[in-house]
């Protein structure tokens, strides 16, 4: 047992929940890797789109790794953004109008923007305007997608950011490069603290985001059967 545990007992435990929360992250950050590519296969396949699938990398930081997501989802948002200047450039004023009244069937709505996207691409799949409309119609690329950025550059500047997110694998002396004794009670502290505030925040954005995708996957693949 080290000094510092002899000293503040408590220390082992903090380890172990510290472990505990990383992994917590880790799962998480994960989860909406593979929620972000579902969601560009989609805009890929189905809006000619060109969005590089990612994918996590273990021999990164935390931080590296929030700054893969939210360039990838910077560039769904730009993709999303082109969608509805096309939308609005192909289509008559009163025609624009109707995609984002929510009144209007989104049946009709879906018709009209497959219609720009079979002049768009020249040929477009019969799942194009349903996604189009999805992305357009949700608040999944204003609020949700930009709720989760600004976690993810929150969580990235941290004291979380530096950490290799193989640390698992390494032992906690090696994340908090801690020394014995109070520094190193305070750091487990403060590491522990800003895990719990940033992790409870970010599940609750990635979980409104993996649902948001979730919903226009699955109205993707009822259309294809």
């Amino acid at each position: 047992m080290a000094l510092s545990d002899l000293l503040y007992p408590d220390n082992p435990k903090r380890r172990q929940e510290l472990i505990h929360l990383h992994q917590e992250l880790l799962d998480c950050m994960s989860t909406n890797f593979r929620a972000t590519n579902e969601l560009a296969g989609v805009l890929n396949e189905h809006l000619g789109c060109t969005i590089t699938h990612i994918q996590m990398r273990e021999s990164s930081t935390v931080k590296e790794n929030c700054d893969i997501i939210i360039q990838a989802m910077s560039e769904i948002q730009h993709q999303v953004q082109k969608i509805d200047s096309d939308m609005k450039e192909k289509l008559e004023p009163v025609l624009y109008q109707k995609l984002y009244d929510i009144k209007e069937p989104e049946l009709e709505k879906i018709a009209i923007a497959h219609k720009v996207f079979s002049i768009v691409l020249g040929e477009a799949t019969s799942t194009a305007g349903m996604v189009a409309i999805k992305l357009l119609g949700s608040n999944l690329m204003t609020l949700t997608v930009s709720k989760l950025v600004s976690l993810l550059a929150q969580i990235g500047a941290s004291v979380l950011g530096g950490i290799s997110i193989t640390v698992l694998g390494l032992g906690i002396e090696m994340i908090l490069h801690a020394i014995l004794g109070a520094v190193e009670r305070n750091q487990l502290l403060t590491a522990v603290k800003s895990y719990e505030k940033h992790l409870a925040e970010f599940k609750a954005a990635s979980e409104k985001y993996q649902r948001a995708i979730r919903e226009v996957t699955s109205s993707v693949r009822q259309q294809v059967q």
